[in-house]
C-alpha cells in the first residue's frame, strides 16, 4: 500500500479502514434492510446519528 509507515505488513490487530468496512457496512446493510422491511427507517436513523454522535464524542 503506497504511503504505510509499515515496511512488510501491518501489525497484528490493527484495525484498518478496508478490514473496518468488511465488517461494518453489511452489518449497516442488513441492519437498514430490517428497519425498511418494519418501517422504522426515521427510528433507526435517529439511533443510528446518535450513537455516530456518542462515539465521535467518546473518542475526542
Amino acid at each position: 500500500m503506497p504511503g504505510t509507515p509499515y515496511l512488510e505488513n501491518a501489525p497484528e490487530g490493527l484495525m484498518t479502514w478496508p478490514k473496518l468496512l468488511k465488517i461494518s457496512l453489511p452489518i449497516l446493510s442488513a441492519l437498514t434492510a430490517v428497519a425498511w422491511w418494519n418501517e422504522v427507517l426515521l427510528e433507526w436513523g435517529i439511533f443510528l446519528t446518535l450513537g455516530l454522535t456518542i462515539s465521535f464524542l467518546s473518542r475526542r
